[in-house]
């Protein structure tokens, strides 16, 4: 398997080949690039930095994906046509769903995807997918 920087951002799906729900082992072959890079957040997940194209964000309770995230080097779009440095009157015009959340500081749209800004552009910087029980209240159970 290879990172396509390309392919498209499908909520509650994945980027390309990479799929949510996906497990380490079953992503083993891009999580041992030589350029990934892994650390641990909240003793709970694992993150890994993939060519700083994106980052893979695996529960350590069943080793499973659940959220990806693009990184500077991502060409890839979500809806068809928003990507990173895509402006945020673009995007709501491409996307009407969004919806500002101020506490997060990110635009989730409840089609299954969200959107952080860059404070000084006001451009797209990040794009996430995730998983339908990442907004559960059983989440951290992983009995997904």
């Amino acid at each position: 398997m290879i990172l396509d920087i390309r392919a498209p951002i499908i909520p509650y799906d994945g980027f390309g080949e990479i799929k949510l729900y996906s497990t380490i082992m079953e992503l083993d072959e891009i999580l041992t690039l030589s350029v990934s890079k892994k650390k641990i957040l909240n003793d709970n997940w694992i993150i890994y930095d993939i060519q700083n194209s994106i980052e893979l964000f695996f529960h350590r309770k069943n080793d499973k994906l659940f959220r990806i995230t693009t990184l500077d080097n991502y060409k890839g779009k979500v809806f068809g046509s928003i990507g990173v440095g895509t402006t945020l009157k673009e995007m709501l015009s491409i996307e009407s769903s969004f919806v500002y959340y101020e506490f997060e500081e990110l635009w989730q749209s409840d089609k299954g995807a969200f959107i952080e800004m860059d404070p000084v552009t006001n451009k797209v910087r990040w794009i996430s997918v995730y998983i339908h029980e990442l907004e559960e209240d059983n989440f951290e159970q992983c009995l997904w």
